[in-house]
C-alpha cells in the first residue's frame, strides 16, 4: 500500500492512532499501531492496534466484541499520526465507557464524568 510507505513510524516502529466516531466526530480512544496493525486494519476493515505492554498485535474487540469498523484512514501533515474514522460497536473504553475521554476538568479543577458506563469490565474481561 502506497500510503504506508509515506508513514513515519517512531524508533520503536510505532505510530500513534486516534479513533474518532465517523458519525458525530467524538474522539473515542488513542492507541499505538505498528506496520502490521496498519496493514491488518486496511486489509480487514477492522481496527487492529499494537499493545506495548503485551508486545503483540490485537484486534479491537477481540475480547469484548466491541469492534471498530474503519470507514476512513487519514494521516497528518507530518505523516506521524493516524486518524481512524470508525463505527464503534459498544464501548471503546476498556473501563466501560463509549469513549476513553469520559472525564473532563471542571471550572474549579475538579473532575466531571460525562456519560454512563455501557458495560461492566469485570463481566467482559474477568477480574
Amino acid at each position: 500500500m502506497a500510503f504506508i510507505a509515506e508513514l513515519k513510524f517512531d524508533d520503536a516502529g510505532l505510530i500513534p492512532a486516534i479513533a474518532q466516531d465517523v458519525a458525530n466526530g467524538q474522539v473515542l480512544m488513542f492507541a499505538w499501531m505498528n506496520r502490521e496493525a496498519v496493514e491488518k486494519t486496511c486489509e480487514t476493515g477492522l481496527a487492529h492496534y499494537y499493545s506495548r505492554s503485551r508486545d503483540k498485535l490485537w484486534l479491537k474487540g477481540e475480547s469484548s466484541g466491541h469492534t471498530q469498523a474503519v470507514r476512513e484512514v487519514r494521516f497528518d501533515c507530518d505523516a506521524d499520526v493516524l486518524l481512524l474514522k470508525i463505527e464503534q460497536q459498544g464501548g471503546a473504553c476498556h473501563v466501560g465507557y463509549r469513549s476513553c475521554f469520559f472525564r473532563r476538568r471542571d471550572a474549579d479543577g475538579g473532575i466531571v464524568v460525562d456519560g454512563e458506563k455501557l458495560f461492566d469490565p469485570d463481566d467482559v474481561y474477568g477480574k
